[in-house]
């Protein structure tokens, strides 16, 4: 086992050219200094639907959705016939229900959603015995109990009126005030947009000082709120936010050298931001459809509940003769509207792509083999992807880990029965009517949003040729193997 810690910094959304313009600028020094120590890989590939929800939880058990179960960021549960909104909008939020919407996000998601076969990297890290330590993350499921805390007015109001259970998570645990295992003199305001990286700096900063932990996973996430915003050419500004958060807890360190001595290090992010240009209004695809609302319209012959989530959804098929044709159905009335690139489902044992006029189908098993060392057997219009085959490998630059991540996808259990992905440039209208047309946005399978940044010093492999192709999958085999632990454990746990 290496005598360091571990720290894994996830930076929401963060896009290789915006670190490389911030440590160019000067304004992202901590940074800067770990890529030059460490090993950076400017595509690592998201999940698919390359959304916070799905890649948090990929992230942290080293799965995909058809593993972990979290499969958007709006979608249908059909054991609850309702919809799970995890937060796209606040007008989203408003349509789903505010309460729901955050009895959903904080509670539900790790409690209910995220597949308990699959271990966490901070619940296989407190098995073993290691101090594990968390700042506000979606997923953050441990072997700890926590009480809401009480220790501002705002925790004492939120713990009086919505955030009253206990739940599980590492053994430090800082959540947006609401949880707080320790006092600190660190404030969220309730995990407000444009607070909540300073929150995990003062948290991180204060954990380092008193030795607190043997792995922390700080949370980041304000560079995905400010690209949304102000679009992704605008990351620079946070990215040097995030840079200030990593100095303070060098400071507390002694500096940049005396933290490394303490810590290995790994920057990551769970998925790239592409500009929104325009929006597609998906439920207008659906006009002729019985389609089951948020809320719920009481009428017996809804045939569909439509999942929206930025550049990527979901079409579940409720009420149907034959499930399959009504999918396929769908599947051609969604790629009719303007800003849909493709659509995925299954059929007869296959995963099926399908663009305006063309379709590629493959499967697991074959003579063709992926990057990952995946095995695969494919048939149709391989331009459906831009795929390239030679001497046996499959290369989709396009789109990256195509085959794998809509296979994980489609396989999820608690998917929707077709998977669409929007054009580049393009972004689904949400419940609420919501878009980030002039900003940025992600979920989609394109290589535009599907691939941030991963960078690693002090831990890991000692290249980035280790692996043909970086995935966010590889984060928890990486936080693993730094304690001498099986790197795989989750996929052993969920065969």
């Amino acid at each position: 086992m290496s005598q360091r810690g571990l720290i894994l910094a996830v930076i929401d959304g963060l896009r290789a050219d915006a670190i490389e313009r911030a440590v160019a600028k000067g304004t992202a020094p901590v940074l800067a200094r770990l890529m030059g120590e460490g090993v950076y890989v400017d595509n690592c590939v998201a999940s698919f639907p390359s959304v916070t929800p799905v890649c948090a939880a990929t992230i942290t058990t080293g799965t995909g959705p058809d593993q972990h179960l979290i499969p958007s960021m709006n979608w249908y549960s059909r054991e609850d016939r309702r919809y799970v909104e995890y937060g796209s909008s606040f007008s989203a939020g408003r349509k789903a229900g505010i309460a729901r919407t955050l009895t959903d996000t904080v509670y539900s998601m790790n409690r209910d959603h995220l597949s308990p076969k699959v271990p966490t990297i901070f619940e296989s890290l407190d098995d073993a015995g290691f101090r594990t330590a968390g700042t506000t993350y979606l997923i953050y499921r441990g072997r700890h109990e926590h009480h809401p805390s009480r220790d501002s007015r705002l925790a004492r109001l939120a713990a009086s009126t919505l955030f009253r259970d206990p739940v599980l998570g590492p053994k430090e645990l800082f959540y947006a005030d609401i949880f707080s295992s320790q006092r600190t003199s660190c404030r969220s305001q309730l995990g407000l947009p444009g607070v909540r990286d300073r929150h995990a700096g003062c948290v991180g900063s204060e954990m380092v000082g008193r030795d607190d932990f043997d792995f922390l996973l700080l949370s980041l996430p304000d560079n995905d709120t400010h690209s949304h915003k102000n679009g992704p050419d605008a990351q620079v500004e946070s990215v040097a936010e995030a840079d200030r958060q990593l100095a303070r807890l060098a400071d507390t360190a002694g500096g940049v050298d005396n933290l490394l001595e303490r810590y290995g290090i790994v920057i990551a992010a769970d998925h790239g931001h592409a500009l929104v240009t325009e929006t597609v209004d998906l439920l207008g695809a659906f006009e002729d459809w019985w389609v089951r609302a948020p809320r719920g319209s009481g009428i017996e012959a809804e045939e569909i509940a439509v999942g929206l989530a930025q550049r990527s959804a979901m079409v579940y098929v409720l009420r149907s003769d034959n499930r399959e044709a009504t999918a396929e159905r769908a599947a051609a009335d969604a790629l009719r509207a303007r800003g849909v690139d493709m659509a995925m489902l299954m059929g007869h044992g296959e995963a099926r792509i399908l663009k305006l006029g063309s379709e590629l189908r493959f499967a697991p098993g074959g003579d063709l083999v992926d990057a990952h060392g995946g095995t695969w057997s494919v048939d149709g219009d391989l331009s459906v992807l831009g795929m390239k085959i030679g001497d046996g490998i499959i290369s989709t630059p396009n789109y990256p880990d195509a085959l794998r991540r809509v296979w994980s996808a489609l396989s999820c259990r608690t998917a929707g029965d077709v998977l669409l992905s929007a054009s580049p440039g393009a972004e689904f209208l949400d419940w609420g009517g919501s878009s980030h047309l002039g900003g940025g946005s992600h979920g989609s399978l394109h290589a535009s949003d599907s691939q941030g940044v991963l960078l690693w010093a002090g831990t890991g492999p000692d290249s980035r040729a280790a692996r043909d192709e970086w995935s966010i999958r590889d984060i928890a085999g990486i936080v693993r193997e730094h304690f001498d632990l099986d790197p795989n454990v989750a996929t052993l746990a969920s065969s």
